[in-house]
This record gives structure tokens, sequence and C-alpha cells, in this order.
């Protein structure tokens, strides 16, 4: 794995950063933007994994980066969740949920590969 010298420089950070703008954009308009209770979780988790990735990673701790990870690949689920009920209800379309989900399932199993990296770095 490169080493890496600040956050910023990790492609899931990186990817989570992107994923969050993108979740902003479908969330300020039409009936998405009206329900705020859906628009502020799913915004607050979709910054909750770009956030932790940030913090584990500064934290300098190979065990508390991989605590933190966790944290995020969770949120990552929770959008994932967050995308199917804005598309039950018709807030997204099917092709938009599809796209999203299929990068936060890409990130996610970024996420555990490098919780696997650091969990194998931390046993030798």
């Amino acid at each position: 794995m490169a080493h890496y010298e600040t956050f910023e420089d990790l492609p899931i950070w990186q990817l989570a950063r992107k994923l969050a703008a993108s979740i902003y954009s479908k969330t300020r308009t039409g009936e998405f933007a009206r329900d705020r209770g859906l628009k502020d979780q799913i915004q607050r988790a979709s910054v909750s994994i770009v956030s932790n990735i940030a913090e584990g990673f500064e934290r300098k701790s190979d065990k508390e980066f991989i605590n933190f990870l966790s944290i995020a690949k969770g949120s990552a689920g929770e959008v994932r969740a967050q995308l199917y009920i804005a598309l039950d209800i018709n807030y997204i379309t099917e092709p938009e949920q599809t796209e999203l989900n299929e990068s936060l399932k890409d990130l996610s199993a970024q996420i555990a590969g490098l919780m696997r990296y650091l969990q194998n770095k931390q046993q030798r």
C-alpha cells in the first residue's frame, strides 16, 4: 500500500467526498428537499463517511483508524438503506439509486480492504 501523508490523499476519502457531494445534490430539489427528516439524515450519514475516514487517519494509530473506518463503513450502509427509501417514495429515480448504491458498495469494499490491510499489518 502506498504511503499517504494526509487523509486527502486517500482514494477512499476522495470517493467518499464525491459521494457526499452527490447526496447533497440529489437532496436539494423536489420533494426530497422538503422532507427535512430524510434529507437531513442522509446528508449527515454521507458526511459521517468522509469525516470518520479523516478523523481515523488523523489519529495516527492503526487500531483507532480501523475503528473509525468501521464507523464510516456503517454509515455507507446507512446511506444505501436511505436511498432505497428515497427510491420507494419517488424522491429519486431507479437509475440514480442504482448508480449511487453501486458507488457506495464499491466504497464499502475499499474501506473493508483497507481495514483488512491494517489488521494484517498489526498482526505482523
